[in-house]
């Protein structure tokens, strides 16, 4: 298990010297701290405002004061970001938020660790938006934050727009030619005629979907491409079996959501024709069976000309600002460069391939790899009676759904709004998330997932709790991958209907499989290498070229702030974003891409002037 970079502890009871603070009234706590605040902000007392913190206490902001996605950690730099940004921003008119879930209220997190959560909105030179703050106890009955949040949520300038319908008193015989107008101006609209747009999104699948319909409704002309024939086909083609981990609640999308007659899990060949349904209601501008031939960047005028082959309906070049790929969390897939493979008789694919083990009903199959995918295949290949085996090349992290779902309950379900939902998730700071996190994974896994887990280790698959023993979200958030979901598999290899391999490296194919370091042979009439996917810059490399793509940071992974490096901000070249994620991020933070975009176009956002 790595070695904790942050490992300082959480404010519990006994680390603040105080007893269960139960008997206060949530509501005055949260008035006094929040008075002393504003009072503070109004006056720019930066020294005020941090002495309202604790010492190692938190500060992170969602484009609110600082038009990116940071956190400073102790009050030297919560006052630095003060002192660069209060005045700039414009912080102002903090009121409580009293109404149901926002409410003050005294949380008991753990058995030694109690803090005070409260809301307020506030309104910057440029927008609105919503915070979130968590007080801790001292012993002189004071309390201060050891954590805030501050996120933008609305541009005041530049509401989302409307869509204007027509009256139920327009005659019948008015409605018709309005009807045909309004529709020959959408397909114009969709074909750009007569203009470009100003964003390219490149990739239909969720992602793009979703920073589009957010881009179209804050007013910017946004264009999507993807080089499948119809759109969900991202989805529609990965292997049958293939559904989502996490639940509907957790999975909704901006501006529609799931009927309430689905699946708690959904099959990916339903998301598929959701997303296509999405495009089209939300009259998301898309062109498909289209891909891009060559790209340049003018840094005078800060535009891309961009060539699109639209695959039977002409080439058509584009000028445009921005572009934003939206190609997946990954790059291109990573197949191991094994020796022999010109003598292996049978067949290899890897995981992005595969399609459904109804195609190889009989046959000696090996699954290399141990990611969700992985055990989604060969659950898939053991339902149809194959001879299965997965090569586990290191440990993986187990986690039932069911213990997936109970920790995604307390706030995405059916009675709690999804947009608050998604607030209070982030609304804490990475390095406090983590904590929480290595204290409730080992619980579970001694607890609710005990059973399973004790069964794979009698059966010799190797398990682990995670980075950090952090579990899921540090290797989601850090690596995108190493762990599964477990909906089914892990009770076939238990029972030994999936066999393991592990302990030993491949050393190279042979006629009938692959052949291992210990000399053991795996007999296989197909591989399948469930072994992820490279970097997501890769395709971003191969249409902008190697001196655009030096100019980019870390895409994916966690910054030094704990922070998701380069996507939904900026990403170190102007014009150039990424939009990669799962559903639920990514119906969060589409918005904020959205407004930064908005933000550039208006003249409002200069990263230039921006320096903390």
């Amino acid at each position: 298990m790595a070695t904790d970079p942050s490992p300082q502890r959480l404010p519990t009871l006994d680390r603040l010297g105080v007893t269960d603070p139960s008997n206060v009234s949530s509501s005055e706590v949260a008035t006094e701290w929040l008075n002393a605040f504003s009072a503070a902000i109004a006056q720019s007392d930066t020294a005020a405002v941090v002495d309202l913190f604790l010492e190692d206490g938190f500060w992170k902001d969602v484009i609110a004061l600082t038009w990116d996605f940071r956190t400073f950690e102790g009050r030297k730099d919560i006052k630095k970001l003060l002192d660069a940004r209060l005045a700039a921003t414009g912080l102002n008119e903090l009121r409580l938020l009293q109404e149901p879930l926002k409410e003050p209220v005294l949380q008991k997190v753990y058995h030694d660790l109690v803090w005070l959560r409260f809301c307020f909105s506030f309104t910057t030179k440029h927008g609105k938006g919503t915070a979130v703050v968590y007080l801790v106890p001292l012993p002189d009955s004071k309390w201060k934050a050891y954590t805030l949040l501050t996120c933008l949520e609305s541009l005041a300038d530049f509401p989302q727009k409307v869509c204007i319908h027509v009256p139920f008193s327009v005659p019948s015989e008015t409605k018709r030619p309005i009807m045909e107008i309004g529709e020959r101006m959408r397909r114009q609209e969709a074909e750009f005629s007569s203009n470009d747009p100003t964003v390219l999104v490149i990739g239909a699948g969720h992602c793009g979907l979703e920073a589009a319909a957010q881009l179209k409704c804050i007013g910017i002309p946004t264009l999507v491409i993807d080089k499948k024939p119809r759109v969900g086909d991202s989805w529609r083609d990965r292997y049958k079996t293939l559904c989502l981990h996490g639940t509907i609640w957790f999975n909704q999308m901006p501006y529609l959501t799931f009927p309430p007659t689905w699946p708690v899990y959904i099959p990916a060949e339903k998301l598929a024709d959701w997303l296509e349904a999405y495009g089209r209601l939300l009259e998301v501008d898309v062109w498909t069976a289209s891909t891009i031939t060559s790209t340049s960047w003018n840094d005078s005028t800060k535009t891309w000309s961009v060539e699109v082959n639209r695959g039977g309906k002409g080439t058509r070049v584009l000028t445009v600002k921005h572009l934003v790929f939206a190609t997946g969390s990954g790059g291109r897939p990573i197949v191991p460069d094994i020796p022999g493979k010109a003598s292996f008789k049978g067949s290899t694919v890897h995981s992005s391939e595969f399609e459904s083990a109804a195609n190889h009903i009989g046959k000696k199959v090996v699954v290399v790899g141990c990611c969700n995918s992985a055990h989604d295949i060969a659950q898939d290949f053991c339902s149809h009676g194959a001879d299965i085996t997965m090569y586990q090349r290191s440990s993986t992290f187990v986690i039932s759904v069911e213990s997936m779902a109970a920790m995604s309950r307390a706030l995405y379900n059916d009675d709690f709004p999804t947009e608050l939902a998604d607030t209070y998730s982030t609304s804490l700071p990475w390095a406090v998330s983590r904590r929480l996190h290595q204290r409730m994974v080992p619980i579970v896994a001694e607890t609710a997932d005990k059973a399973i887990l004790d069964g794979l280790a009698k059966v010799g698959f190797k398990t682990n709790l995670g980075i950090y023993g952090a579990g899921l979200m540090a290797l989601y958030l850090e690596r995108g991958g190493g762990y599964y979901i477990d909906t089914g598999a892990s009770k076939s290899i238990i029972n030994g209907d999936i066999k393991i391999k592990n302990g030993s490296a491949i050393e190279s194919f042979t006629e009938n499989g692959l052949l291992f370091a210990d000399g053991t042979e795996l007999q296989a009439d197909i591989i399948v290498f469930a072994t992820g996917y490279g970097d997501p810059r890769d395709f971003m490399r191969e249409v902008c070229g190697d001196e655009i793509a030096s100019k980019v940071t870390q895409v994916w992974g966690l910054d030094e702030e704990g922070q998701s490096a380069g996507v939904w901000r900026y990403c170190g070249h102007d014009g150039l974003w990424f939009a990669n994620a799962n559903l639920s991020l990514a119906r969060f933070h589409s918005l904020h891409l959205a407004m930064q975009i908005k933000a550039i176009e208006e003249g409002v956002l200069n990263r230039a002037d921006i320096v903390i």
